[in-house]
């Protein structure tokens, strides 16, 4: 396989995808924001492409024991549900009240002399919000609905009735996107001040570990799972 500038950063992630754990480094969403060439993608980040490629390229190359790895393209519709459910979900049921424990403790303790940890509480409140809602929606309605529409799929049945949901999904996606974005901002990159204590130190760290556990999250949904039931 070859790499490209002008492939989209999604497709890259599709065709290799331990691709993601290079993104996840470089700050690069190969999730909702991956339906855009990796020359873009790169320069919104201030990223040089060509470095980029290059080193996909060497490790593509020199790693072939990855490329057997797990391939979330040929798992069934089902595994790949109780994939997402078993990792993603019960990442978020463990991780969600911890950090917003340490989030509310941080913005207690020093909210008064940094004005910005309000905002991230703010943020962050409504991003697990956003987050516990729609994981439950899932589990209860949207996945067992995709899980039955694949199953009839040999009576000729169509997907148009599960369509809708998936808009709604995705748009649930896109907003917990921009919160996580606007967290990045509100935080500086997830830079601590120079003398932070260890509670602020961990508490940047666990939201940037929730970031890049939701871009996986959300590209094995869109980009992955939701397309099986969208085809024309």
């Amino acid at each position: 396989m070859k790499f490209h500038d002008q492939m989209m950063v999604r497709d890259i992630v599709l065709a290799y995808p331990a691709a993601s754990d290079m993104f996840k480094k470089l700050k690069i969403d190969f999730c909702c924001g991956g339906n855009r060439p990796l020359a873009e993608a790169a320069a919104s980040r201030q990223l040089d492409p060509a470095s980029i490629i290059a080193q996909l390229q060497i490790q593509y190359d020199e790693a072939p024991a990855l490329h057997t790895g797990m391939d979330w393209k040929y798992m069934s519709s089902r595994s790949l549900i109780d994939y997402i459910v078993n990792k993603h979900h019960r990442y978020l049921v463990e991780q969600l009240p911890m950090i917003a424990a340490n989030v509310a403790r941080v913005y207690q303790v020093h909210g008064a002399e940094q004005p910005h940890l309000q905002e991230l509480y703010r943020l962050f409140g409504a991003l697990r919000t956003e987050l516990e809602s729609h994981t439950a929606d899932e589990e209860a309605e949207q996945f067992p609905a995709l899980i039955r529409a694949e199953e009839m799929a040999h009576e000729n049945k169509e997907f148009a009735h599960v369509a809708a949901a998936i808009a709604k999904l995705e748009a649930e996606h896109t907003a917990a996107g921009e919160l996580l974005r606007q967290i990045r901002e509100v935080t500086s990159e997830f830079t601590v001040p120079e003398h932070a204590c260890t509670t602020y130190r961990i508490t940047y760290t666990r939201l940037e570990e929730l970031e890049a556990m939701t871009f996986e999250h959300v590209h094995l949904e869109n980009n992955v799972l939701f397309p099986r039931f969208l085809l024309s």
